[in-house]
C-alpha cells in the first residue's frame, strides 16, 4: 500500500537526498521559479512560452503603436504570415 501525498502537502526531498537546485535561465532555483509547472517538463515548453511572449509584443505594437505587418516582420525577423498568425491568435483569445 503506497501513500500518496495530499495536494496541500509539500513534496520535499528526503533528508538523505543531496539535491542541487541549480535553477535555469528563468529562475535562480527551481524552488523560486515563477512558473507553476516547469516549462522544460512540457513538450516544447520553452518554445511555446517564447512564442506567447512574442505574440503579445506583436499585438501591442500593432494595436498601440500602429506598426504595420511588414514592419513587425522585419523587426522580429519572421515572415509576414507569422505576424498575421500571431495577430489572429491574439484576436481569438
Amino acid at each position: 500500500m503506497e501513500l500518496e501525498p495530499k495536494d496541500d502537502e509539500l513534496d520535499l526531498p528526503p533528508e538523505s537526498c543531496h539535491y542541487r537546485d541549480e535553477g535555469c535561465e528563468f529562475a535562480i532555483s527551481c524552488l523560486n521559479c515563477p512558473f507553476s509547472r516547469c516549462i522544460y517538463e512540457q513538450p516544447r515548453g520553452r518554445q511555446r512560452w517564447q512564442k506567447r511572449l512574442r505574440a503579445g509584443e506583436v499585438r501591442r505594437l500593432f494595436t498601440i503603436e500602429k506598426k504595420g505587418i511588414r514592419e513587425l516582420a522585419i523587426q522580429f525577423g519572421v515572415s509576414h504570415r507569422t505576424i498575421q498568425r500571431a495577430l489572429k491568435r491574439a484576436k481569438n483569445e
